[in-house]
């Protein structure tokens, strides 16, 4: 894995704010991304845990360099692995101070998650080796103890603090709005260093016009602050207004057109090839292709409203890959022809053509040279594409993949047995 990928990894991972008050008694903490902490006038309130070890005991030093208000609550911003992995060393570190167990408070929704996270953990083990190589997640999840549905009001002295469902990322996702403050915590409903990231190739949907309504929701509050989950604290109402609004219009223009391809008849990959993005609404920071990117969103809401058929009859009922990498291998009389012209297209700067013609004998399951030399062939290519496009998860997903090319496999089953062992 090149330092290169593992470095954008790290940055991902950590937060893009060092602990800073917002106002008076109301704090961001370091951690996975900007966690938020705020008064209750006998206590304190945060939002997400962080992903435990150094990070989380980074976080908890934070705070106490702000307070020695007892943590009477923890609110799950999302249901993800990684921000919410390091519960137990809060409940740790309010039992060395003789202080009852802080609530942990989340969407409904985590419940249904967290239980399918635990049912597909060797699932989850082997995306993260995809997505985030080099990274050690826990796989630690504490179930919430209190769950609301729409709207929570958590009980304080000094300012009012609610808790408001904002389905976007997750389906659990929630903000926190400090009405009296009007300090508007957003965390995974408004990433603000990447356009949305709906249709992340290794994860369930993420609904596009759902998001959009969430950013509506938010922008009527009429926060005067706007904590991102990453990037700075935006204190220009009229910036934040036409932050969440402008996102919610971009991805309501992208469901048009999507929908208006669809509605022609059109495939997945055809959408893809005629999609025209508008580079002035894209121009933005908070809207660049870091971690989400637009054909992401293309290729989820084609997901919306249609089955899994790619329109190829061939892939209606598949032979298996080894049996069909194999006749596919046994038609080309001159693989080394193959080999000429993917060789030709990466010279001629052609990496994704050059990639489905490699395919024709790299997939093959034989144990020679000329699959041997094809898989290497595709691991050079797979970290030249990975140089070519922008967002991090494509990047780690080409170079993941490289990786396993390298190791002489073109199955992720190996990887899993190897971490078993």
């Amino acid at each position: 894995m090149s330092t290169d990928i593992q470095e954008k990894a790290r940055k991902i991972l950590t937060a893009s704010e060092s602990a800073k008050p917002v106002v008076d008694g109301v704090y961001i903490l370091p951690a996975q991304g900007n966690a938020f902490a705020a008064e209750t006038g006998d206590g304190v309130v945060i939002v997400d845990s962080g992903p435990g070890g150094k990070v989380t005991a980074r976080m908890i030093e934070s705070l106490r360099g702000f307070t020695s208000l007892p943590v009477t609550a923890i609110c799950y911003s999302h249901g993800h692995l990684g921000y919410n992995e390091g519960v137990e060393f809060w409940l740790q570190h309010n039992a060395e101070r003789n202080e009852p167990a802080p609530q942990l408070i989340a969407h409904e929704n985590c419940l249904r998650r967290y239980r399918r996270y635990r049912e597909t953990l060797g699932l989850q083990r082997i995306l993260a080796n995809m997505q985030f190589p080099g990274t050690r997640l826990q796989f630690k999840t504490v179930d919430p103890t209190m769950t609301f549905s729409t709207r929570l009001s958590l009980p304080s002295k000094t300012r009012r603090i609610e808790l408001i469902w904002a389905p976007s990322e997750t389906d659990d996702t929630i903000v926190m709005w400090l009405p009296d403050d009007g300090i508007l915590y957003a965390g995974a409903a408004f990433p603000g260093s990447t356009i949305p990231n709906i249709g992340t190739p290794l994860r369930t949907q993420r609904f596009t016009i759902r998001w959009a309504e969430s950013c509506e929701l938010m922008a009527g509050l009429g926060a005067t602050k706007l904590v991102q989950e990453f990037g700075p604290v935006i204190e220009d109402p009229r910036e934040i207004q036409d932050r969440l609004n402008h996102t919610a219009a971009t991805l309501r223009w992208f469901r048009r057109e999507v929908v208006e391809r669809m509605n022609r008849g059109m495939s997945e990959w055809e959408i893809l090839a005629d999609m025209r993005y508008d580079e002035a609404m894209l121009d933005r920071p908070y809207m660049k292709a870091r971690y989400g990117a637009p054909e992401y969103i293309v290729r989820d809401l084609f997901r919306e409203e249609t089955g899994w058929w790619d329109r190829n009859p061939t892939h209606l009922y598949p032979a298996s890959p080894a049996a069909a990498a194999a006749a596919v291998r046994a038609a080309i009389t001159d693989p080394e022809a193959v080999l000429r012209e993917v060789e030709s297209l990466k010279d001629r700067g052609e990496v994704q053509l050059a990639l489905h013609v490699i395919d024709l004998l790299a997939l093959s399951d034989a144990d020679d040279d000329i699959t041997k030399r094809a898989r290497m062939l595709k691991a050079q290519l797979c970290r030249l594409r990975a140089e070519q496009v922008r967002p991090y998860v494509s990047k780690a997903l080409f170079e993941s993949s490289a990786r396993l090319l390298e190791e002489g496999t073109t199955s992720w089953t190996a990887v899993l047995k190897d971490k078993e062992k």
